[in-house]
């Protein structure tokens, strides 16, 4: 038998990556800060396109079929708005794209819960509120936001949890494979560098069939997203990628890792996706916390304050 295996620094340097993308956001609101009109326009790689040219060649033809997963997250958003524009803009840069965990959601979940928060700040309502106020035709998502809040203790919702001292929370929402779910984060900055301390998950993902597994797969999704949040860019310059191994990619140890907390809606619905849904939330989450310390608004990813 022969076994051949890649260094890491091969790895990283030959991969498939997960396309940029980029998107503006607008929005008009009433005399009372809700929103009555909202266009979105995002650009990116579509991913199935390049995977067809790769796998299935014969499949692919000199015209790109449309690819949902560029615009998911954003054309199927819960909030009750009344007049939507979304649009997508399809590229095609050469750098090889591959499917990331939760794929178009990923980002498109922190353009839209991002662009929230900054609605909700305009307006000035709490964010948390704000959104629930969007929600009315969306009962499943108010119980998944209402849950986070409560375990969180967000104020106003339930018993009240005191943060400690330079501290912060941010929230975030989504809906991804089926399954909903809402993340409550804290967050400090400590030597200049965000650090969460504690993630609040909460999920409507239909049937349970095991409770536990469920947990493992949103701690998993929580430490993977944290990671892309803080840490995983790659730099391409002059055709080669500059990151190479742990030192300049580096990903969350178990020190750095929060007390993550997970809990479920009951619910009697077919089961919806487990292993992808926990990490679209857990960026802009972070990035809403990270506003309310700094009154910065972090518009690109990963972090830099």
């Amino acid at each position: 038998p022969v076994q051949l295996v890649w260094s890491r620094e091969e790895d990283i340097t030959h991969d498939f990556y997960r396309p940029a993308g980029v998107a503006v956001l607008g929005a008009s609101l009433d005399a009372d800060g809700r929103p009555v009109a909202l266009r979105i326009t995002s650009a990116g790689d579509a991913i199935t396109p390049r995977w067809m040219e790769r796998d299935i060649p014969l499949l692919a033809g000199p015209v790109d079929t449309p690819d949902k997963t560029a615009s998911e997250g954003l054309f199927d958003q819960p909030y009750g708005i009344a007049n939507q524009r979304i649009a997508h803009v399809a590229t095609r840069r050469g750098v090889p794209v591959g499917y990331w965990r939760s794929v178009g959601h990923s980002h498109n979940a922190f353009f839209n819960e991002s662009f929230i928060d900054e609605l909700a700040h305009a307006a000035k309502h709490d964010p948390l509120a704000y959104r629930l106020a969007l929600l009315d035709e969306a009962p499943r998502h108010r119980a998944v936001l209402l849950l986070a809040a409560q375990r969180a203790g967000w104020p106003g919702y339930g018993t009240p949890s005191l943060l400690a001292p330079g501290r912060a929370r941010g929230v975030a929402l989504h809906e991804s494979f089926g399954s909903i779910v809402a993340q409550v984060v804290e967050a400090s900055i400590e030597g200049g560098r965000p650090r969460v301390h504690r993630v609040v998950c909460a999920a409507d993902i239909g049937t349970v069939v095991n409770p536990g597994i469920v947990a493992q797969q949103m701690e998993s999704a929580v430490v993977f997203g944290l990671s892309a949040a803080l840490y995983s860019r790659i730099d391409i310059e002059g055709g080669v990628v500059r990151q190479t191994n742990f030192p300049n990619y580096p990903v969350v140890q178990l020190a750095q890792t929060p007390l993550i907390e997970t809990y479920l809606v009951p619910s009697s619905r077919s089961p919806g996706g487990v292993g992808e849904i926990g990490t679209p939330p857990l960026a802009p989450a972070l990035a809403n916390a990270l506003f309310v310390l700094t009154g910065k608004r972090l518009r690109e990813l990963p972090f830099v304050l």
